[in-house]
């Protein structure tokens, strides 16, 4: 039998105790529940698929500063004999990489008439040849790939096709194929951009960006004294083609720089790396915190224990069974908890209302109060019940005898 009222009557009469874990509980839920949520959102935003192959893709800089060399035709030469060094899949100039921090975006209008166009979502913009897709290993899901006659060299306004992410292509055309598409770059028909290819996912480089996903490729080849390279080569060639590209590169012509070798995969690190700070500060203070509550917990068995030895005592010598002790000191606890929960739960939701207005942060999902109350459940059988087994334990001779 649980015995509620009198285990009530013994809470009412020793307050303070009860009180004081309480509150400690209260504020566990509150804090446990709300941080586990900012992690789980963190590490969700860390596994995103960024769709590249991001263990062989690396990109560097070019720089040259020789005022007589032929930039177009240099930088032929140059992408030519990377893709002709061992271990090289392929390779590419490109204005931007993905999950890089930096890079080109842009928004585009659509529409039949003018009267129907309308502005789409904000976009990373790539530019690049039809080498582009193999050297960042995205998958082309619809369409075709830009043909070698298609691209140009020079100023960004001169794009006339272009290969969208799904997202972007879902998120302007809606269940609509994006191939064959119009999308102007300027006004309503001003510098139009037709769609030939999706590709699956390709994101651009700004993580905290709400349009991560959203990406087009155009065709153009940018020519400038800073170029940036893309290369897709075996995993774990990175070393040593640093070496080869640089000697390979500074032998046709001295007068540049080639500079900041970097994985897409190393990218992902440096990027993400306050979301990674965040969830690991945060994962010690939910564990700090549910050990301070566990040692309370204990705490006040081991107390209440001490101050009942001759009521346990009596107990067992009137017929109570080792179990009875046990329940008793459990279900006491079960109550504390329970109570803190329910009314810890109800914070968490309030805080989290605040986090989500001023931090921005998404809505507190209601499974976090509630699993953070069950594992204060579990928690509190694992505290309670070894103390509580060492009271069930005492001789009712020795219990009478001690007070």
């Amino acid at each position: 039998m649980l015995q509620i009222k009198p285990i009530l009557s013994t809470l009412m009469r020793n307050k303070s105790g009860p009180i004081l874990l309480l509150i400690q509980i209260i504020l566990s839920v509150a804090i446990v529940a709300n941080a586990s949520f900012i992690i789980s959102e963190r590490l969700t935003l860390m596994d995103r698929e960024s769709g590249t192959a991001e263990e062989q893709v690396f990109d560097f800089r070019l720089y040259s500063f020789d005022k007589n060399i032929d930039l177009e035709s240099q930088i032929q030469r140059d992408i030519r004999a990377i893709r002709d060094l061992p271990g090289v899949i392929d390779a590419s100039t490109t204005s931007m990489v993905p999950l890089s921090g930096g890079g080109w975006s842009s928004g585009y209008t659509v529409g039949s008439s003018e009267e129907t166009a309308k502005d789409t979502e904000n976009t990373a913009v790539y530019y690049g040849d039809e080498h582009m897709i193999n050297t960042l290993g995205v998958e082309l899901i619809e369409g075709r790939n830009f043909y070698e006659e298609e691209v140009l060299t020079g100023s960004p306004d001169l794009a006339t096709h272009g290969i969208v992410s799904k997202a972007f292509a879902k998120a302007t055309w809606g269940d609509d194929t994006a191939i064959g598409k119009t999308m102007y770059a300027g006004d309503f028909g001003n510098m139009p951009i037709k769609v030939v290819g999706v590709v699956d996912k390709l994101q651009g480089a700004w993580v905290n960006s709400d349009s991560l996903d959203n990406s087009v490729i155009l065709n153009i080849k940018l020519v400038n004294v800073f170029t940036k390279v893309l290369v897709r080569a075996e995993v774990g060639t990175l070393a040593q083609l640093k070496q080869e590209i640089t000697t390979t590169l500074l032998k046709d012509n001295r007068n540049r720089v080639v500079e900041r070798f970097t994985l897409i995969s190393e990218h992902r690190k440096r990027v993400y790396r306050n979301h990674e700070l965040m969830a690991t500060v945060l994962s010690m203070m939910v564990i700090l915190l549910l050990l301070i509550t566990s040692l309370g917990l204990a705490g006040m068995v081991m107390f209440n224990i001490e101050r009942r030895t001759k009521q346990i005592g009596t107990r067992r010598a009137l017929g109570a069974k080792k179990r009875d002790i046990i329940s008793f000191f459990l279900v006491e606890n079960y109550i504390i908890c329970v109570v803190g929960g329910v009314i810890g739960g109800l914070v968490a939701v309030q805080l989290g209302q605040q986090l989500m207005s001023v931090y921005s942060l998404p809505k507190l999902e209601l499974i976090y109060p509630i699993a953070t109350v069950a594992g204060l459940i579990v928690l509190t059988t694992i505290a309670v019940i070894l103390p509580a087994r060492k009271a069930a334990n005492i001789s009712p001779a020795i219990a009478t005898r001690s007070v």
